[in-house]
């Protein structure tokens, strides 16, 4: 399939979970290990070939101006504070229709789960990482022979096959039609809800393969003590498995 050059960080939110934390600024610029996520996410993606990102920002958006300069282009919601992921998506809308990963600016990734994403031969394809311990906070899955079948929140664990990380990709068919089903929800309202309503409407007609995070850790931060076990769990995981595969 032709390579990617786009990519989307959805940056806007508040993170108001993270209390003091991010009080002053956006959660993508928390640090772990002395890094902000977002410096990881840009990196990760410049190391599989994404040239091209857009960061849709919001809630202190001149903090990441600041920090980012012109190492990326922007699109800003300045509705961050009575919408959501969807409406945010729908405002880089161009970006998408080009074909792009999207990214939460949440998670704390690695080169190596954006490569494993970009590698597989699916035109269109979310990263699920297929553990079982799903709570009331995981985004969950169902799948259906290797096809993403639904996301929600509110579904039954036993009925999940794993947790939607919040990184995708689409090609510029899969971005097109992603667009059309994030048109109909918006103009229908539904500004408030998550990104991932739209990802469920396009897997219902459009195949979206899912992709395992086959266990390279990741974890995706809502509360302090995500950051906290980001720092001195799932950072040193990484650099471990970092390590052993430059010596390998």
């Amino acid at each position: 399939m032709p390579s990617l050059d786009n990519a989307i960080i959805l940056a806007a939110g508040h993170g108001s979970r993270m209390g003091a934390l991010t009080a002053e600024r956006p959660k993508a610029l928390l640090q772990v290990a002395g890094y902000p996520l977002i410096d990881r996410q840009i990196d990760a993606l410049a190391l599989s070939g994404i040239s091209n990102i857009t960061v849709v920002t919001g809630y202190r958006h001149d903090r990441l101006h600041d920090h980012l300069g012109a190492r990326v282009s922007y699109v800003h919601n300045e509705h961050y504070n009575k919408s959501n992921s969807l409406y945010s998506l729908w405002l880089a809308r161009h970006v998408l229709r080009q074909g792009a990963v999207v990214m939460n600016s949440d998670i704390l990734v690695s080169p190596m789960l954006i490569a494993r994403l970009l590698g597989t031969p699916a035109r269109d394809a979310a990263l699920i990482d297929p553990h079982g311990d799903l709570g009331a906070e995981e985004m969950k899955v169902r799948l259906w022979n290797g096809f993403v079948e639904e996301f929600s929140k509110d579904m039954a664990p036993e009925q999940a096959h794993g947790e939607n990380v919040g990184i995708l990709k689409f090609s510029r068919s899969g971005g097109s039609r992603l667009v059309h089903h994030l048109d109909t929800l918006v103009y229908a309202g539904m500004t408030n809800a998550w990104a991932p309503l739209a990802f469920g409407a396009l897997a219902r007609e459009w195949p979206l393969v899912a992709v395992s995070t086959h266990g390279i850790p990741w974890t995706e931060i809502d509360f302090p003590e995500d950051l906290a076990r980001a720092e001195q769990v799932v950072a040193p995981q990484l650099a471990a498995r970092m390590w052993n595969r430059l010596a390998a």
